[in-house]
């Protein structure tokens, strides 16, 4: 199955493509910064980084503002991969201990809540 371009898609591919170059152009910029700043050192589990591993050094934004880049590195700490997912997963499950009762989850999609159906549907 190919997929058709039409004017509005190849309008949208334009935008989003546009988008993700801006945000790689802006993460570059503040990354080779926050390497002159910082030790290449993870600032949660303290591991080294140097070489090729250095990719594997990432900067996280202590207040979730990417476009919060002062020049000084205070908003930024350079984290491992690990540490950086980590931290963001510990986000989510806070944020998600902390809903009152009777408030929606955050998940609400349920992919399998007709399964049955379109599965008597196909073998039917």
């Amino acid at each position: 199955m190919t997929k058709r371009t039409t004017p509005d898609n190849a309008r949208l591919d334009r935008v989003v493509a546009e988008a993700r170059q801006q945000r790689e152009l802006r993460e570059k910029g503040y990354r080779e910064k926050a390497l002159k700043l910082f030790p290449w050192i993870c600032g949660r589990c303290g591991r080294e980084f140097s070489g090729v591993r250095l990719r594997e050094l990432t900067v996280h934004h202590k207040d979730h503002n990417h476009d919060n880049n002062p020049a000084d590195g205070s908003n930024w700490e350079l984290l491992c991969l690990y540490c950086h997912d980590n931290e963001h997963s510990r986000e989510m499950d806070e944020a998600v201990r902390d809903r009152k009762d009777g408030e929606q989850a955050v998940a609400t999609h349920n992919p399998f809540a007709d399964l049955k159906e379109m599965l008597k549907k196909k073998s039917g």
